[in-house]
């Protein structure tokens, strides 16, 4: 396991799965360790993925101050895992609340970037969360699933706030409910650290207007994907993602919930190869919905 070191000296970890150029990959959860983004369905037959143990998971060692947890402190460790790998320039993918670390590396050094794919990405750096009725529009979607009865009152009172977190409604970020999905579902808890994850999004960590301002002068390309079944972040957040960026592309993938890789590998890898490959949509804001 190849490991490196934070400017703090913190001793980071990263996994190399295949070969060929390498594709930065940082796992969201937040705080979940990368194992569960697994070969991302079959992406590492086209590029050597570089997946990151965010300090405190996985195989990282836990930092010495627990403040640097926090999102914006992170985009340090992102910076070093270039410096270790010797890149001039990287193409980046992010998953989920790795997208908002992504957004804030992207901000902080928009001149490292060759291309970025933020996959479901949450854009809480932008200042938007998915708000409880853009999760409730899309769990109806599945009212004709078997566990929806039981599930949909239960993420009704998560969302209202008169419930907590119930393993019961995870079928929503999911597109299918298969025993792949439960399988993966079940690892969460032993691979996401939890006192780091709160201290993720703390106060300080993210300055909408700012990082804004800073997108805006990005060069490189964006790939933007969404679930069509997602509801954190809807296709329509997502594209509000995207329109942050100046050369971005909006892509919803058929029938994809939180996990699209899981739901069509094919399609998946598909869309976002050729994206790094140079055979997206090109400049300017577009749309595979």
């Amino acid at each position: 396991m190849p490991d490196f070191s934070a400017p703090d000296g913190t001793r980071l970890a990263h996994h190399l799965r295949g070969s060929g150029e390498p594709l930065v990959v940082l796992p969201g959860g937040p705080m979940r360790a990368s194992g569960y983004l697994g070969d991302l369905g079959g992406l590492d037959a086209h590029r050597q993925l570089v997946l990151l143990d965010l300090r405190g998971t996985g195989q990282s060692a836990v930092p010495a101050d627990p403040a640097t947890y926090r999102c914006d402190r992170l985009v340090d460790d992102v910076e070093a895992l270039r410096l270790h790998l010797g890149l001039e320039r990287m193409d980046l993918l992010a998953h989920s609340a790795g997208g908002s670390l992504a957004m804030l590396y992207a901000a902080r050094y928009p001149e490292r970037l060759s291309r970025l794919a933020l996959i479901t990405a949450t854009p809480w750096a932008l200042g938007l969360p998915a708000t409880a009725e853009q999760r409730r529009a899309a769990a109806r979607l599945r009212a004709s699933e078997p566990w929806f009865p039981q599930a949909f009152p239960a993420f009704e009172a998560w969302l209202s706030g008169s419930g907590d977190f119930d393993p019961v409604f995870l079928p929503f970020f999911y597109g299918r409910w298969d025993d792949t999905a439960r399988a993966h579902a079940d690892r969460e808890e032993d691979e996401t650290n939890d006192d780091a994850a709160d201290v993720y999004g703390a106060d300080g960590a993210y300055d909408p207007a700012a990082t804004r301002a800073a997108l805006a002068r990005v060069a490189a390309p964006v790939l933007v994907l969404a679930g069509e079944a997602d509801g954190g972040p809807s296709p329509a957040l997502a594209r509000r993602t995207a329109e942050a960026f100046p050369k971005a592309e909006l892509a919803v993938q058929p029938g994809a919930g939180h996990y699209p890789w899981l739901d069509d590998a094919e399609w998946f890898t598909r869309r976002v190869t050729a994206f790094f490959s140079g055979q997206g949509q090109g400049q300017g804001q577009g749309s595979d919905d």
